[in-house]
């Protein structure tokens, strides 16, 4: 199994867990689990093939992918009532999928010879846009976009850390390496220690 592929499957398994995980907060049925997290886990990165217009999107041409999905989506529907707190749990799988979503982006920009601005983009991409769909679909507040939490900030840090390891002549698997570990990083920070950045407070207009 390659790099690539590795980080997608990897990044597949753990967004699904986290979209069945809120399937279960909004109390659905195995197809609903199996739905949101197949929604979860792949929509990321279906974006992020149509935009680098890659002749077939990754699950597409491998539909062990869904198959992936639906597993860890079955794990959760027979496991979910065990945890005490699922939505912490679901934050911090959350994190761990961010982890490995960014550099699976970054991975497959690299692979097209994209630019760095793009490669830090599709690393945001792949990594935010299933969980912002999960959230949306199942009426969330969605972290992305939750005041008080580092999340866009986080995939967008691990996708500058890859590009400037790669300027820096460090091997591509380093590089996928230290964008994941600066993701997480930031994330559990946001998460553990409430860091985040400043946030838009609107103030009375003056009269002149």
């Amino acid at each position: 199994m390659t790099l690539l592929a590795f980080l997608d499957y990897a990044s597949v398994f753990v967004f699904a867990l986290t979209g069945a995980l809120v399937a279960s907060r909004a109390q659905l049925d195995l197809v609903g689990f199996v739905f949101i997290a197949s929604l979860t886990a792949v929509g990321g990165g279906t974006l992020r093939d149509i935009l680098l217009n890659r002749d077939v999107v990754f699950w597409v041409e491998h539909p062990a992918y869904i198959g992936v999905a639906a597993l860890a989506a079955l794990l959760v529907f027979l496991t979910a009532h065990l945890l005490e707190s699922r939505y912490r749990t679901i934050l911090w799988l959350d994190a761990c999928a961010l982890a490995v979503a960014v550099p699976a982006g970054v991975a497959v920009a690299l692979a097209t010879n994209q630019p760095p601005s793009i490669v830090i983009i599709m690393g945001i991409i792949t990594g935010c846009f299933g969980g912002l769909m999960r959230d949306v679909v199942c009426n969330e507040v969605p972290l992305v976009l939750k005041q008080g939490e580092l999340y866009v900030t986080c995939a967008m840090t691990g996708g500058i850390a890859a590009s400037i390891a790669l300027y820096l002549d460090i091997p591509e698997p380093t590089a996928l390496l230290i964008c994941a570990g600066s993701a997480f990083a930031l994330r559990a920070g946001s998460i553990q220690f409430g860091w985040h950045l400043p946030v838009y407070k609107a103030y009375p207009p003056r009269d002149r």
